[in-house]
């Protein structure tokens, strides 16, 4: 079993957060890397119920804030509903994944963590009138 670093990233390089991802495969698809990690934010979310998600992608019904997205209180999320959503941000260059020094650019493509244990998503930020 491996273990991936994950990192969330600014479009400059600035780290926001990150943390271990642990019991994964050597081998993983893309997609299932992250599925599993929408999984494991939305697990921790609706464990301790604070007032702002911190996670992958917007929630619906939430408010952005500097803090994340403010969410309902006493709202539970749907892991499966957030994981398709940051699958399909993904198709749409909603954000970037990184794993080592290589930009995965398929979700069906296989990643190896054995040698590359370092992942950072790269949120892209929309430009006004883009």
């Amino acid at each position: 079993m491996a273990t991936a670093i994950v990192r969330d990233e600014t479009a400059t390089g600035k780290a926001i957060d990150n943390w271990p991802l642990t019991g994964l495969p050597d081998r993983i698809s893309a997609r299932e890397l992250v599925r599993l990690r929408v999984r494991e934010e939305v697990a921790r979310f609706n464990a301790h119920q604070p007032e702002h998600f911190r996670g992958l992608i917007q929630p619906t019904d939430t408010e952005a804030t500097l803090n994340g997205y403010r969410v309902a209180h006493g709202r539970r999320l749907d892991w499966e509903q957030q994981a398709d959503a940051a699958c399909a941000a993904f198709e749409r260059n909603g954000f970037v994944l990184l794993v080592g020094n290589r930009q995965i650019e398929d979700l069906d493509e296989e990643i190896d963590l054995t040698t590359d244990p370092d992942v950072a998503f790269v949120r892209l930020v929309a430009l006004v009138g883009g």
